[in-house]
């Protein structure tokens, strides 16, 4: 498979595939409402690390209110999958909308009128995180139900595309701008009518497409099943377990930390650090469209831990910036190389683990990226306070790269990398590491 060239009659395949996926009314509604919601997030990334800053001006601040986002969805996701799958997902999808769409309003208000406290913001940002906390499991479950299960690839292909392009490139290149102009109240209320928009999008579909299903067995079934699958597989179990660890060590110092060496070490404003992101959304589009010509490589396992312990080493890249395009550099390989390990990782669920226990064994991939989440925010201030910003960088990056090539070396790791027994046609989507900042995967979970 690895560098195969597709045949003509193949691209053509799925470009029809492509246009058939537009064409359906309910499905084109749900991704128009979600393109303009993911560059409104896209705004959010930088305008929400430059009003923490502009309040607080400690690496401190900007950990407390990630923690206000992270834990409440920490909490609220379990539920958040409950209620999606007993409800009426649109709905849901509309409600969650609502109380961001709320919660980022009231933080532009307090913002435009001067009375925007720290407080303030880690309240209203811990409604945000709570509210996608339902939307994310809402949206994963309404997508099988407007495609086609052999649509799903190329729905796939749509979101690996529209996501870093909105969310990583223009979103935050637009929030510079913004907050440079008009400030950082402007470019809030600015995200909260972009979830106007994905509200819109969801009254405007049909009902009748949302059927609501309920689990055939208990959750604490379903739970331990999944858990004994993970348990009996290395290649899964060493994965999550070397991811648990490189995100505790690596999230909360880039989210936290990245905006402060560029505001006091590198002393730029907002603009440089929308073009930071924006670099980074360019990585991912890279590294999704390098999958796609190559296609999976013969020694998948290897390659995907490859990319991602350069991926982590690139996050030392912002602790060594003297210069703007020096973080820009970093952020652009770090996403990419992020991206490419992560589309390899998700083929390798869709092949390996059998249809029926995807979700449960995806939803673990899930709860490594988000759970440590916390922890690493917590301890990413008083790190840097003894260590420096820098250098607490360096450090994430060199000993979240150490974890994550150490896990190559599991006994049983690479035997995944026989070629698979039986190739699916009905594989679904699996959730993936995440390839971006914790903010960004909290601002965007639209999908």
């Amino acid at each position: 498979m690895s560098g195969r060239t597709d045949h003509p009659a193949k691209r053509s395949t799925r470009g029809s595939a492509l246009r058939g996926l537009l064409g359906a009314r309910d499905f084109r509604l749900l991704w128009a409402g979600m393109t303009v919601s993911l560059l409104g997030d896209g705004i959010l990334l930088v305008a929400l690390a430059w009003q923490v800053y502009a309040l607080s001006n400690t690496p401190a601040a900007l950990a407390l209110v990630g923690l206000a986002i992270s834990i409440p969805h920490v909490v609220f996701v379990l539920v958040g999958g409950v209620i999606s799958d007993r409800l009426d997902r649109r709905r849901v999808m509309v409600v969650a909308d609502a109380v961001r769409c709320a919660a980022i309003a009231g933080i532009g208000v307090l913002s435009l009128t001067g009375a925007l406290q720290l407080w303030h913001l880690m309240v209203l940002a811990g409604l945000y995180g709570a509210g996608t906390a339902f939307f994310g499991p809402a949206f994963d479950a309404i997508i099988p139900e407007l495609v086609h299960e052999d649509a799903l690839p190329t729905a796939n292909s749509l979101d690996q595309f529209v996501r870093p392009a909105t969310l990583r490139l223009l979103g935050p290149a637009l929030g510079g701008f913004v907050i440079a102009a008009w400030g950082s109240g402007t470019a809030f209320l600015l995200d909260a009518a972009t979830y106007l928009a994905s509200i819109a999008a969801l009254l405007a579909m049909s009902p009748a497409t949302i059927v609501p299903t309920g689990p055939p067995s208990s959750a604490t079934h379903q739970i331990r099943e999944g858990f004994r699958y993970v348990r009996a597989h290395v290649w899964l179990w060493g994965t999550l377990l070397a991811a648990t660890v490189a995100y505790l060590l690596f999230m909360g110092p880039v989210e936290v930390l990245v905006p402060y060496v560029v505001k006091n070490e590198l002393h730029r404003g907002a603009g440089v650090l929308g073009f930071v992101f924006a670099m980074g959304g360019l990585g991912a589009i890279g590294g999704a469209l390098f999958m796609g010509r190559r296609g999976m490589p013969a020694r998948h396992i290897t390659f995907m831990y490859l990319s991602w312990t350069v991926a982590t080493l690139a996050v030392a890249g912002y602790g060594l910036a003297t210069m703007p395009w020096q973080a820009m550099a970093a952020s652009f390989v770090f996403n990419a190389l992020e991206t490419v390990g992560t589309i390899v990782w998700a083929t390798t669920k869709q092949r390996r683990v059998p249809n029926r226990i995807l979700g449960r064994v995806s939803s673990f991939d899930w709860f490594v990226s988000i759970g440590l989440l916390p922890v690493s925010f917590a301890l990413t201030a008083p790190v840097a306070s003894v260590l420096g910003a820098r250098a607490t960088l360096v450090w994430a990056g060199v000993l979240g790269g150490a974890a994550t090539v150490a896990a190559l070396f599991l006994p049983g790791m690479r035997a995944d990398e026989a070629p698979p027994v039986v190739a699916r046609s009905d594989e679904v989507v699996g959730a993936s590491m995440a390839g971006s900042f914790a903010f960004g995967e909290a601002a965007g979970e639209r999908s």
